[in-house]
């Protein structure tokens, strides 16, 4: 069975550039090929509705290089 989609908010420190949201959105997508990803750059969040956990999404975040924490899920 697969598992529910969950809407994910985190707090993802360090993004700066362009080059940042496509980092970003791109580990998430290794992890969730299915995941949406919407970067709010301006305010350092990315909002992420995906199958995966949100301690999954943190670390694939923090393994592009950024400092991420979940506000939601």
């Amino acid at each position: 069975m697969e598992e529910p989609r969950k809407d994910l908010l985190m707090q993802v420190e360090g993004m700066t550039c362009q080059g940042c949201v496509n980092s970003v959105t791109k580990a998430v997508q290794r992890l969730d090929p299915s995941a949406t990803v919407e970067v709010d750059l301006e305010h350092g969040r990315v909002h992420v509705v995906t199958q995966a956990q949100s301690v999954e999404v943190a670390r694939a975040i923090d393994a592009a290089g950024f400092e991420a924490t979940a506000m939601t899920g």
